[in-house]
């Protein structure tokens, strides 16, 4: 694509109504460094890659409702994240501050939310050699 950075960076962006500590979770469930930092926003690195996740202050952020219900905001996006302990990663997450959702839809997965709500999922790698 004409424009494109020598760098080759991209990364998705959530909103939160306090980004730099949602920037810190994911950080910190993920053991991945934070990149930059900007006031009350930031962005972590995935380690080895030209990927990251950012994380923006929005004052009017609305939780997404999961499962989707009408008149609420809905889920646009949500993170997968492959383990090999599902209830030690959920615990783990728990830890640090997400929620377990009532809702599970499967055996092998667990929605989890994030301290802004964001829908998150943990899910069993069938292989993780």
């Amino acid at each position: 694509m004409r424009g494109r950075t020598k760098t080759d960076w991209w990364g998705v962006a959530l909103d939160a109504p306090d980004g730099l500590a949602l920037a810190r979770f994911y950080a910190d469930l993920l053991g991945w460094p934070i990149a930059e930092q900007d006031g009350d926003e930031a962005a972590i690195a995935v380690p080895g890659t030209s990927s990251y996740l950012a994380f923006k202050t929005e004052p009017l952020y609305v939780p997404p409702a999961w499962p989707a219900a009408g008149g609420h905001q809905q889920m646009m996006m949500h993170l997968d994240i492959a383990v090999d302990d599902l209830a030690g990663a959920v615990a783990d997450a728990i830890e640090l501050g997400a929620i377990l959702h009532e809702h599970q839809p499967q055996d092998d997965v667990r929605v989890m939310l994030d301290p802004a709500g964001h829908p998150f999922c943990l899910y069993l790698d069938p292989d993780p050699s």
